[in-house]
């Protein structure tokens, strides 16, 4: 498990004979139990389980091998009211922050790159630019491997080049979290709302069939954004 950083940067360990939770002295000598993680995050900027602490959170994980993930639905969309003032940056410019971080950071002290995930619910009023985010910067990346910059020594795409480094998005997997009302609304040809995180109120109303489409041809583009199907993974739980 993970806490405050301390002499093993975070690591602490239950000890099998008075099963007391202890932190760990040696990250190395007592490493993380498990590869892949599931972490929450609040709507905060840098309080705890907040935005900037979550960047710390990965990197502990990413440095020692492990994964994360991370339904990011909680966070405000751009333009929406800050409490002191001002308006929100949104989700997408903090999702970038983080393709950064994980960027920067070889998992497990390794060339493997960090094994990263982020999801968004379909009612995010973000969701249109996280659905084309990837598929984008793909397209950035192609006219900057047109242009020689980013081949190997063979003259062919080098997907750890200074093409994909030079455009975002390229450090998680990104998935959409669907609904079987998103699902029906599509099949109806009805309609889909997303909805502001600090009021509840409807942010933008689409017809479901074109932004089932948008996740569509993004995926054909680029592979991203992957399918969860939340009603049916919820149900079987």
């Amino acid at each position: 498990a993970y806490g405050i950083a301390g002499p093993a940067q975070g690591h602490w360990f239950c000890d099998a004979e008075s099963g007391v939770l202890q932190r760990s002295t040696s990250a190395y000598e007592r490493p993380a139990p498990h590869a892949c993680f599931i972490q929450s995050v609040d709507d905060d900027l840098v309080n705890d389980n907040g935005i900037m602490d979550l960047w710390v959170r990965e990197a502990r994980l990413f440095k020692y091998g492990s994964g994360t993930g991370t339904n990011f639905s909680r966070l405000r969309g751009d333009g929406e009211g800050l409490s002191g003032g001002g308006r929100s940056s949104g989700l997408m410019s903090f999702l970038k922050i983080g393709d950064r971080a994980a960027g920067a950071i070889k998992s497990g002290g390794t060339t493997r790159r960090a094994a990263k995930m982020v999801c968004l619910d379909m009612d995010h009023p973000d969701i249109v630019p996280f659905i084309e985010w990837k598929t984008k910067e793909e397209k950035k990346a192609q006219i900057l491997l047109q242009n020689g910059i980013g081949l190997d020594a063979n003259g062919n795409p080098d997907f750890n080049g200074e093409a994909y480094q030079t455009v975002g998005g390229q450090n998680s997997n990104n998935s959409v979290r669907v609904t079987d009302e998103f699902m029906r609304a599509v099949e109806n040809h009805g309609t889909w709302e997303t909805r502001l995180r600090t009021t509840g109120e409807v942010s933008n109303t689409y017809m479901a069939r074109h932004l089932w489409r948008k996740i569509a041809e993004a995926a054909w583009a680029c592979a991203d954004p992957g399918v969860q199907f939340d009603t049916t993974i919820n149900s079987w739980h």
